[in-house]
C-alpha cells in the first residue's frame, strides 16, 4: 500500500493546457475518485500517475518517491482500462498470470496468486477460457484479477464500467467497492458518473476545465457544495439552479417566481439553489405551482413543475395524483436551501 502526491501537477500539449496546478493528497490505502464531465483532464491525470504520459510541471510521488521520470513498470501500479485490453488468444489464466511470467515467477507461485485472485472474483471455472467465451462483466473480473496477481501499491481505473449495461454498472460497483475493503490498497479511480463517484469513494475530486473544483467525502460535496459547478453535477435528479436577486419578499427569480430566502445569509446571493427532494408538499401557504410531468419510480415520484417562467424538479416520497396541468402547493426545506454568490458563483454561508 502507498500514498500518492500529486503536487501543483500542470500537463500541456503545445500551447493548449490541460491541467491548471492540480494537488491532490491520497491516503494509504484511500478509495479516491476523480469525477467531472467529458474533457476535464482526469483521465489524463490519471495517465500522468501511471506514467503513460509525461508530466509538464508539478511532482508525482508515490510513497514520497517522487516518479515523474521513473518507467510505468518501475511504479509499482497496476492499471484496469475502460476495454479490458486483454490478450484475445491468452487465456483467463494466463491472461491474469502474464505480468507474473514476464517476470520469471515460479509456476507454482503464479498458480497459487492466480488462484487466489480467480477465488476472490469468482473466476475459479473460468480459468480455462478465452475473452471471447467470456461476458462483459467476466472479462472485467479478468481485469481486476490480472491487476491483483501484481500486488502493486496502487490501483488505477479508468472509467472500467463505461462499456457495461446499466445492470451490470450497479453490480460491479459492489464488488469493486467489496475488493477494495478486502485488499485495502490505495485506489485512484477516474469516472464521468458521479452516482459511481458518490458510491464508490472514500473522497472525491471533482474535476472541470483542467482544475479541481472541490475535494470532500462523498456527503459533503453532496450537503455543502462549494461552488455552482458542484452543485449542479453532484446529484442525480440534479440541483435546482435558479437565477435572480434578493428582495424584501424573498428570492426573486429571472422567471418571476419569488421563493422564501434562508436567514442570516452572509453576502448577496445571485443563485439559488434546492434539491429535489427538499421541496415539500404544504397544501398551506406553499407556492402555487403547475405540474408539468410526473414520474412514479416506485421509492419515490418525481414531479416536474413550472413556477413562473421556472421549471423545478421535485421528488416526493409520498404518493402525488395530481396530473400534467393541475396546480400543487410546494414550498424549500430553508434548512436545506442553498444560495451562491452572484459574481464568483461560490457557495454562501449562512
Amino acid at each position: 500500500m502507498a500514498t500518492v502526491g500529486i503536487n501543483n501537477v500542470r500537463k500541456a500539449f503545445g500551447a493548449t493546457q490541460i491541467l491548471h496546478g492540480v494537488s491532490v493528497d491520497i491516503a494509504d490505502g484511500e478509495f479516491v475518485v476523480l469525477v467531472g464531465p467529458s474533457g476535464c483532464g482526469k483521465s489524463t491525470l490519471l495517465r500522468m500517475l501511471a506514467g503513460l504520459e509525461n508530466i509538464t510541471a508539478g511532482e508525482i510521488s508515490i510513497s514520497g518517491r517522487v516518479v515523474n521520470n521513473v518507467a510505468p513498470k518501475d511504479r509499482d501500479i497496476a492499471m484496469v482500462f475502460q476495454n479490458y485490453a486483454l490478450y484475445p488468444h491468452m487465456t483467463v489464466r494466463d491472461n491474469m498470470a502474464f505480468s507474473m511470467m514476464l517476470a520469471g515467477a515460479p509456476k507454482e507461485v503464479i498458480d497459487a496468486e492466480v488462484g487466489k485472485a480467480a477465488g476472490i472474483l469468482g473466476l475459479g471455472e473460468l480459468l480455462h477460457r478465452y475473452p471471447r467465451q467470456l461476458s462483459g462483466g467476466q472479462r472485467q473480473r479478468v481485469a481486476m484479477g490480472r491487476a491483483i496477481v501484481r500486488q502493486p501499491q496502487v490501483f488505477l481505473f479508468d472509467e472500467p464500467l463505461s462499456n457495461l449495461d446499466a445492470k451490470l454498472r450497479v453490480q460491479m460497483r459492489a464488488e469493486i467497492k467489496e475488493l477494495h475493503q478486502r485488499l485495502k490498497v490505495t485506489t485512484v479511480y477516474v469516472t464521468h458518473d458521479q452516482i459511481e463517484a458518490m458510491t464508490m469513494a472514500d473522497k472525491i475530486v471533482v474535476m472541470n476545465g483542467g482544475n479541481i473544483e472541490q475535494i470532500g467525502a462523498p456527503l459533503e460535496l453532496y450537503d455543502r457544495p462549494a461552488n455552482l459547478f458542484v452543485a449542479g453535477f453532484i446529484g442525480s435528479p440534479a440541483m435546482n439552479l435558479l437565477k435572480g436577486t434578493p428582495t424584501s419578499g424573498g428570492f426573486e427569480t429571472e422567471g418571476g417566481a419569488v421563493l422564501p430566502m434562508p436567514a442570516g445569509v452572509q453576502g448577496t446571493p445571485g443563485w439559488y439553489g434546492v434539491r429535489p427532494e427538499h421541496f415539500l408538499l404544504q397544501p398551506e401557504g406553499g407556492i402555487p405551482a403547475v405540474v408539468v410531468l410526473v414520474e412514479p419510480t416506485g421509492s419515490e415520484t418525481q414531479v416536474l413543475v413550472r413556477i413562473g417562467d421556472s421549471t423545478l424538479t421535485c421528488a416526493f416520497r409520498e404518493r402525488i395524483s395530481a396530473g400534467p396541468g393541475d396546480v400543487i402547493s410546494i414550498a424549500p426545506d430553508l434548512a436545506l436551501v442553498h444560495l451562491f454568490d452572484a459574481g464568483s458563483g461560490r457557495r454562501l454561508s449562512a
